[in-house]
């Protein structure tokens, strides 16, 4: 087969095309397109309840300077203000807005911008006490903003070069022991600070693989070179510890290229408060939307949306969120027709971000039936569709689709993969394909998800009655078991405080152990002489005993405990896992329903409202809260009904948004102010190109006619489905399923023998098209682009088609198997748009 549309102008392939090459251009608002706005307001802060106080000489505290210009809007003049103090000799602000002691006093700052000023009081304290330096609360978080305890330094299990730390000094014991009693004390040397290697080696005299981390003159230095002078004091056990930390400002408003300023205060266990902005570790969550400092100086980017900024000090973390809005009118929205559309199109309102029209019948008609049914309609079906003039068609396709049988396979299909169902050895295939019946039924018959979900996790007896079983062969240990259902039911990675508390939330080595304890009393039996040894299926049961598990570094012994919730103290007869299920489906569990909305709501739209959809965490925070909340709120109210949340989100305005691009939306990728669209996954592309060859595929151990989406096992699956992203059902993540682009994916659709040998099967449609005598090729090339794009060629593809096969009347088959060739290999059969 020739590639006769290499010169062809063919509008399904630039459409997809343009979704990735057109961009809005150089939008820029209107307030950076002119001069600086004249400040109507100046403030400095922060403004704090126990008023500015410095104490100690290793204290600083960081001011913020916002003016107000005429149209109300905050501007953070941090940088720009010019400083003074009075008296003098008391603090010394610098040009970024720092504030270091020199004396004990109180003090007068004034800050100015253009006319305006701004004056707050500083108290300064203690600056000549001898108070001894505080190991944990003052040397521990240097080494954490060093770098020097991260995972890829010191803090790594195996240490670095000789010595080794805790991850980001989540041990402060280990670590005081680790520099000061290791090696000798080959590190310290009081008698002389300043030749302490810990000195030597960060500021460079001496060789250090990791490079030069400080100078002679900074604040970190002299707090370390203190330490070691007063003998290397140890916190004792009265310390108070960090409880919490805050951002101030929480969120603000920056235009493009806007920088704002952020303090962060840390609030310790005795009650107290401290500026710890310059040892805080500063991360924003996407850097296409802004960037910040060490020092906490967040700057926007030009395009458009919601960042936020996550804070983390001592364990303990604050998020920062900036909007950043586009300022283009919005006008014409599209109908409101739910709570999605309501949040949605508010949040569109705010940033200034027009959304593309609601898309045309024949775009929904195949959106929707893949994505709810993972297969293409039928020409039959895209033709009746376009021609109904009932009003309420789109949503009586909806229920139909949901009401298929095919429903059940795609969601099957997905809950399978995540469910880490499959075989590793010939004898799973019973248990394998009897827990995706089970899963397969449970959707058809809309099971509530709550009551899936328990089924699952309280699962017991034998796989042959109760199919849920198998979910505990897969996933056997204790430990798996509480990271699966974390990860699969509640949208929390807790994996990392599996070994130490979680870097980047609240999850300690507790929070873990003490979910993991739900599932200490599960038991195992063989299945009895009549199932082979050699199987990995085995009856689960609960086995009568106190619910607990050893803390690995305490070995205190840890009962269940909910994520967030109370120590319990479960009877020996009762199964913990039946107290973790009621847990889960508590109505105000902060995280149950909003990880499902949030992940059916990625299967629909390519994106989550958080995002990885399984990573729902305090600086992670969704795009869209509001939108998140009430999807959560809606699917609670409705019994956990999953039909239903799905039903309420295809309804929506924003679901059948037109996926083309306006001169405003082209690059957001988080508002969806448009329909991203995304590659149909392996199993539906495989369907797909079957359907529209008009061949089949057979599977072993499957009927004749099964679909690739029917599978229950990944192992039986063609190379066609590896190449093109099938997820193995190794983890219990979505994002094993690739949906990444690569050139065995191209070659195969291009060049594989499966590929050529379908599309040329004398059974196939090319054939049959080919030797049609009753229609005109007009109307079979009509049909043909309805079978595969869901809707007629224009008057150009036609056109082009028809020249082709004029030209190469002699040879029809070869003609339309061309032709066939050409079009699975654009984009807009590709994708799902």
């Amino acid at each position: 087969m020739k590639n006769i549309f290499g010169g062809m102008k063919l509008h399904c392939a630039l459409c997809c095309i343009s979704l990735w090459a057109l961009c809005a251009g150089d939008f820029i608002c209107g307030a950076l397109a002119s001069e600086a706005p004249a400040i109507a307001k100046l403030s400095i802060g922060p403004a704090v309840s126990s008023g500015l106080k410095i104490a100690g000489p290793d204290s600083r505290l960081q001011l913020l300077i916002t003016g107000v210009d005429q149209a109300s809007h905050a501007l953070d003049l941090t940088r720009s203000a010019q400083y003074s103090a009075a008296p003098i000799g008391i603090v010394h602000v610098d040009d970024s807005g720092l504030v270091t002691p020199l004396a004990d006093g109180q003090v007068t700052i004034t800050a100015s911008s253009g006319e305006q000023t701004a004056t707050v009081e500083i108290t300064v304290e203690d600056f000549a006490a001898t108070r001894p330096v505080d190991f944990q609360n003052q040397i521990i978080p240097l080494f954490t903003k060093l770098g020097c305890n991260g995972g890829g330094c010191h803090g790594k299990s195996s240490g670095q070069n000789g010595f080794k730390l805790s991850l980001l000094g989540f041990y402060p014991e280990d670590d005081y022991e680790y520099l000061v009693k290791e090696g000798r004390g080959r590190r310290i040397f009081p008698a002389a600070p300043e030749k302490s290697l810990l000195l030597t080696k960060p500021v460079g005299d001496v060789a250090h693989g990791g490079g030069k981390r400080m100078d002679k003159d900074s604040q970190e230095y002299r707090t370390l070179r203190r330490w070691i002078e007063q003998g290397c004091p140890r916190s004792d056990d009265e310390t108070p510890v960090v409880a919490r930390i805050e951002c101030i400002p929480p969120d603000g408003l920056l235009h493009p290229h806007e920088s704002q300023q952020i303090a962060v205060y840390a609030t310790y266990s005795d009650g107290t408060r401290e500026d710890v902005t310059r040892m805080t570790i500063f991360e924003p969550n996407d850097l296409e939307l802004a960037e910040s400092t060490a020092t906490g100086l967040v700057t926007a980017h030009e395009l458009s949306g919601e960042v936020a900024v996550m804070a983390r000090y001592q364990g303990q973390v604050s998020t920062f969120r900036a909007t950043i809005p586009l300022q283009a009118t919005v006008t014409d929205l599209p109908p409101i027709r739910n709570v999605v559309d309501e949040t949605v199109f508010k949040k569109l309102q705010k940033l200034g971000i027009p959304p593309s029209p609601v898309c045309d019948d024949a775009t929904f008609v195949r959106r929707v039936t893949v994505d709810i049914t993972g297969r293409l309609p039928t020409e039959t079906q895209v033709r009746d569709f376009i021609a109904n003039a009932d009003p309420e068609k789109r949503n009586r396709l909806i229920d139909a689709l949901l009401d298929s049988p095919e429903y059940a396979d795609c969601f099957a299909n997905k809950w399978n993969m995540i469910l880490r169902n499959k075989r590793r050895q010939d004898l799973d295939r019973d248990g394998t394909y009897e827990f995706h019946q089970w899963i397969w039924d449970s959707l058809y018959e809309n099971k509530p998800y709550d009551q899936f979900v328990k089924e699952i996790i309280t699962a017991s007896g034998d796989p042959q009655w109760n199919p849920p079983v198998v979910w505990y062969r897969e996933v056997a240990e204790v430990e798996q078991q509480a990271e699966d259902t974390a990860q699969l039911f509640l949208g929390v990675r807790i994996q990392c405080a599996r070994c130490h508390h979680h870097p980047y939330e609240r999850w300690s080595q507790d929070d873990y152990y003490g979910l993991a304890a739900f599932f200490s009393r599960v038991g195992r039996k063989e299945l009895g002489a009549e199932v082979a040894r050699n199987s990995r299926d085995r009856r689960i049961y609960h086995n009568d005993g106190i619910a607990e598990l050893p803390h690995p570094r305490t070995r205190e012994n840890l009962k269940p405990v909910a994520l967030g919730g109370p120590e319990l103290n479960i009877p020996a007869e009762r199964d913990p896992r039946f107290y973790l299920a009621s847990w889960l489906a508590e109505p105000d569990n902060a995280f149950f329903a909003r990880c499902l909305v949030n992940r059916y709501w990625k299967h629909f739209f390519n994106r989550g409202i958080v995002e990885p959809e399984d990573d729902m965490r305090e600086t992670n925070p969704p795009c869209n809260p509001e939108l998140l909340d009430g999807l959560s709120r809606s699917f609670v109210e409705s019994g956990y009904d999953l039909k239903g949340l799905v039903r309420l989100i295809c309804q929506s305005s924003t679901y059948q948004l037109s996926s083309d691009p306006n001169e405003f939306n082209a690059r957001d990728k988080q508002n969806f102010s448009r329909y991203y669209p995304k590659r149909l996954p392996a199993e539906s592309l495989y369907d797909a190109f079957h359907q529209v060859t008009g061949t089949t595929q057979s599977y072993a151990g499957m009927p004749a006619g099964s679909r690739a989406l029917q599978l229950p096992d990944v192992s039986v699956g063609p190379y066609f489905l590896k190449v093109f992203g099938q997820p193995q059902a190794d983890s219990a993540c979505e994002c094993e399923r690739s949906q990444s682009a690569n050139l065995a994916q191209s070659l195969h659709l291009l060049n594989s023998q499966e590929v050529q040998s379908k599309i040329g099967s004398p059974t196939g449609r090319a054939h049959q098209l080919a030797q049609e005598t009753g229609r005109t090729h007009a109307e079979r090339l009509t049909e043909l682009y309805y079978w595969v794009f869901a809707r007629a060629p224009d008057e150009q593809e036609l056109q082009t088609g028809l020249t082709y096969l004029e030209k190469h009347k002699d040879n029809l088959n070869v003609a339309y198997e061309d032709i066939v060739w050409a079009l699975i290999n654009t984009k807009e059969f590709l994708f799902n748009h």
